[in-house]
């Protein structure tokens, strides 16, 4: 049984804004790949995280919901308490794009890695977890 609070709960606004239009970049931008990198290199060998982020810069772009990304990677929900979700809420609410996902299958697990964008996924489910999120799958 999962104690992660949902949206609506203390922790977390109800998603009242799924009128609030999401901005994406049209890609992911160039800092997002090293930052893939270096969470990737945490838990897997150099050489498999080189291949992992040369196919992400290679692969096309696609959407999948919110809620199945979460969903699929087993992650909690980051609430509004948290700083870098929060930044992401007001970059939206400024009108300001944000950075489409880089995701990974994991094959043994068949669990989704977020890669990169962890923080803008939080964020973007706080106002629809029905919300198409851009991202690369690989």
């Amino acid at each position: 049984m999962s104690t992660t609070p949902g949206p609506g709960t203390a922790t977390s606004p109800a998603p009242v804004m799924a009128t609030t239009p999401i901005k994406w970049f049209d890609g992911p931008q160039k800092h997002d790949y090293p930052a893939a990198q270096s969470y990737l290199s945490l838990t897997m060998k150099p050489s498999l995280v080189d291949k992992i982020v040369a196919a992400l810069k290679q692969a096309e772009m696609t959407a999948f919901k919110s809620k199945d990304i979460f969903r699929a990677s087993r992650l909690p929900l980051l609430g509004v308490g948290n700083y870098h979700v929060e930044k992401v809420r007001a970059d939206i609410l400024a009108g300001l794009q944000i950075s489409p996902l880089l995701l990974y299958r994991e094959k043994i697990t068949a669990r989704v890695v977020i890669a990169d964008g962890y923080h803008r996924l939080c964020a973007v489910y706080t106002f629809d977890e029905d919300a198409d999120i851009p991202c690369k799958i690989v």
